[in-house]
């Protein structure tokens, strides 16, 4: 599974900033869109990716949040949380 097939990655330079202030690498930014472990509706028609990695010896959820054009995923964000149950969405 992928966020966006084979499309190109934008990161928006606030994203860029937030990224740095919270010490997440573009390279789990852009494992998170490439492989996913889930794709979640987000707010105002935005995605976001899930990938589930271990920080610090502790289980965290990378959130993506995304804008998907036909050819770019604009990256508008992204976090880790600790609340990996209060974003997961089982599916059924």
């Amino acid at each position: 599974m992928s966020a966006g097939g084979h499309k190109q990655v934008e990161i928006i330079p606030l994203a860029h900033k937030k990224m740095a202030q919270r010490g997440i690498p573009e390279t789990w930014v852009r494992e998170a869109l490439a492989a996913p472990e889930q794709v979640v509706e987000g707010h105002g028609g935005r995605q976001v990716a899930h990938k589930r990695m271990t920080v610090a010896d502790k289980e965290r959820l990378i959130r993506v949040v995304y804008e998907e054009t036909e050819t770019t995923l604009v990256v508008v964000t992204a976090y880790l949380t600790l609340a990996i149950a209060r974003y997961w969405r089982e599916i059924s």
